[in-house]
């Protein structure tokens, strides 16, 4: 079938699942925006490029690249930003042949595979494109033209770029039925719209348009990052680093008047603002200055401050329904009632039809709306995304296993946490396992991918615990990121814990469908301690961090509740354990604080565990034993005994906090783990160099569906 609108890139690469899409919103043009943010008027996607065929006698399919290795060559294409990607050296002979080069969908749109591989054999574009990736990974120096400044801004772009490796993950949906590629299709486009729809609630809409036409590296960067900022450990914080000159300072956000951006407590200024109603730090509106006062402010719901946008989204929506025809009946009524949603913010009913989805009655997982809050500067406000994939049966086993615990389950943390947080009657499902084949919007992060989500996150579905969890299971599957992670690993570890590390991903798997289903679980989001939800009682930021780490410290919680139970064996929980700590290192490295210092909710509760498993004696520190490696001095080692009755104190620790709304014990948390100084510190900054000397998967995406 042919495309309508943009084309998905046709891959050359088979995988074992559905991989995120990419997608990059088109720079609008630069016109002051009026008090209350009004969208204009969607622009409609450019054609297709043509595809210039190969010159006659001089088909060729293979090219030797002088000593690149596929590592380089996919560095250096993204550095110029070419949509390709050596997929993998099939026969291992340095020569990249034409069935081993993909192209993946975003950073230039329109791409299809087609322009660099036609009946076999390389197109004229494709050698071009590979020549200039040849001749620049063999000499990278900049332009002599370029000033010390603009030269230090791309130098630290590039630095950018290395601390990511792109990763693609392909889709084959050939074999789909008609009415099932019309409705990806839709799909499709209704993501690039989400993209731009993202980018203006982030404050990044207008800004692609000022990336340098002879700079092909920051597009590039600018595409992975959805914005200007730098984002990556090593630069963050460097003030030359931006995808464009002379880059807005401070926090960006399309979400409140720049007057309040750089005010150190607007958000909490805001909440104490808010009238009866809670409408301005409501997450579905948009707060807007009102009148001429400088210090007042009103609420405008995303309906009217986006309603191009949403309008265009709600278009594509009815007609991915219309596309299904009679087939997958429960995901044609979510459709119908998200694109109902998008124009009127009641999501309620979208939720209810997006809840009765599951495996068992569709084959196709969709999340379509504005749902997590974690990237926006008060975390309050929620952000458009899409996740698209199909199920993976694989889900069935686990939901066999829990599904009945769930009220033994909830009743064990109500336990821990203890008055006033009394048990609730829990009915949850529990995850689907997902292979993503597109992921747009606030789902499309600079570097690696979610594993795993639950929502809603607002509204009766979610308090009344009836929401939907999925676990997505073909992240960090392919051959690079496996060895990578195995090097990092043994770097940090000492022998003996290595041992215990595998790389089978079951162990990983089953702690993110503990995690996901510990959402369902104790008090959550919208539990009220003294009157007040979570992010009234804590403030968005810290809510935030407090939520992920109980529902992360549950995960560790529950593994050894299940081996209580019998359910798995004492060595499945060292397994887990283990490649829990693993996630954590990551995270870790990452930094406890964006450039906007910012929380990085993630990497605080991974900080927040370590250090209260080593004060407990379940991890620690040998600054003078080898690693596992042979060659790094210091490592970790964990007392695998211990763990049970260390992660018992911090799960009711942590439970306690939420249950009691108790934002002092919660502080003191942070104060202690998170904003550490002295050894603490030095043992964050060891993490960090290690975990960083490998690129981290910067995901790109491609689904072949002709």
């Amino acid at each position: 079938m042919k495309m309508t609108a943009r084309r998905l890139a046709l891959s050359s690469v088979s995988a074992l699942a559905l991989g995120a899409l990419g997608l990059a919103g088109t720079a609008c043009e630069n016109k002051p925006e009026p008090a209350v943010p009004v969208a204009p008027a969607v622009a409609p996607p450019p054609a297709t490029a043509a595809v210039t065929p190969p010159p006659t006698g001089m088909r060729r399919t293979s090219m030797k690249l002088d000593g690149v290795t596929r590592a380089d060559f996919n560095r250096v294409a993204a550095e110029l930003a070419l949509p390709i990607f050596w997929s993998q050296d099939k026969n291992k002979d340095g020569v990249l042949d034409a069935d081993e080069l993909a192209s993946y969908w975003g950073l230039v749109p329109g791409t299809t595979l087609d322009q660099y591989v036609s009946a076999g054999a390389f197109t004229a574009n494709a050698q071009d494109a590979i020549e200039n990736v040849v001749k620049r990974a063999k000499d990278a120096a900049p332009a002599a033209s370029l000033d010390a400044k603009e030269r230090a801004r791309r130098d630290a772009v590039r630095k950018e770029l290395a601390q990511g490796r792109v990763t693609l993950v392909a889709t084959d949906l050939s074999t789909a039925t008609a009415e099932e590629k019309r409705f990806a299709s839709h799909v499709t486009r209704a993501a690039e719209l989400i993209e731009r729809l993202y980018a203006r609630q982030e404050g990044t809409l207008d800004l692609r348009a000022k990336v340098a036409a002879d700079d092909p590296a920051s597009k590039s960067m600018f595409f992975r990052n959805q914005g200007p900022k730098c984002e990556a450990p090593q630069t963050q914080s460097d003030p030359a680093c931006s995808a464009i000159a002379d880059a807005p300072k401070g926090k960006l956000s399309g979400l409140y008047p720049a007057s309040l951006l750089d005010k150190p407590k607007f958000c909490e200024d805001l909440t104490k603002k808010d009238n009866k109603e809670k409408t301005l730090m409501d997450p579905f509106t948009v707060v807007a200055q009102d009148g001429d006062k400088p210090d007042a402010f009103k609420a405008v719901p995303y309906h009217d401050a986006f309603k191009a946008d949403v309008e265009a989204i709600s278009n594509e929506l009815r007609s991915a329904a219309t596309a299904l025809g009679a087939t997958e009946p429960a995901l044609k009524a979510y459709l119908l009632a998200s694109a109902k949603a998008f124009t009127d913010d009641k999501w309620w009913p979208a939720d209810e039809a997006w809840a009765k989805m599951d495996a068992k009655n569709s084959k196709y997982y969709l999340r379509i709306a504005a749902d997590e809050v974690y990237r926006e500067p008060c975390s309050t406000k929620a952000l458009y995304h899409v996740s698209f994939g199909l199920i993976n049966q694989g889900s069935l086993k686990w939901q066999s296993t829990l599904d009945p615990l769930k009220t033994q389950m909830e009743k064990a943390l109500a336990d821990l946490a203890g008055p006033p947080y009394k048990a609730r009657e829990v009915s949850f499902k529990l995850p689907d396992f997902v292979d993503i084949a597109l992921n747009a919007g606030d789902s499309r992060p600079p570097s690696g991918a979610t594993i795993g989500q639950s929502l809603p996150n607002f509204g009766p579905v979610a308090n009344e615990g009836r929401g939907r969890t999925v676990a997505m299971t073909n992240f960090y599957s392919d051959p690079d990121s496996i060895e990578a992670l195995k090097g990092t690993t043994e770097s940090l570890f000492c022998k003996d814990s290595m041992a215990k590390y595998t790389t089978d991903r079951e162990p990983q798997l089953m702690s993110t469908v503990l995690h996901e289903a510990a959402h369902n679980l104790g008090p959550a989001h919208q539990y009220k301690a003294n009157g007040k939800i979570d992010r009234e009682a804590f403030g968005g930021p810290l809510a935030s961090t407090l939520e992920e780490l109980k529902a992360q410290t549950a995960a560790l919680f529950f593994t050894d509740w299940l081996v209580e139970k019998k359910q798995i064996t004492n060595e499945d929980a060292e397994k887990a354990h283990v490649r829990d700590i693993v996630w954590g290192f990551g995270h870790i490295s990452r930094g406890m604080y964006d450039e906007d210092k910012h929380p990085r909710n993630y990497s605080q509760l991974a900080a927040i565990q370590l250090g209260w498993l080593m004060k407990n004696g379940a991890v620690a520190w040998k600054p003078e034993e080898t690693a596992a490696n042979g060659k790094d001095k210091g490592c970790f080692s964990i007392a695998l005994p211990k763990f049970p009755a260390a992660v018992k104190t911090l799960m009711t620790e942590v439970a306690q906090i939420k249950g009691k709304g108790d934002k002092a014990r919660a502080e003191k948390l942070v104060k202690e783990f998170v904003d550490v100084t002295g050894d603490k510190k030095k043992v964050h900054d060891v993490i960090t160099e290690r975990v960083l000397r490998s690129p981290k998967p910067s995901f790109v995406y491609s689904i072949k569906i002709d």
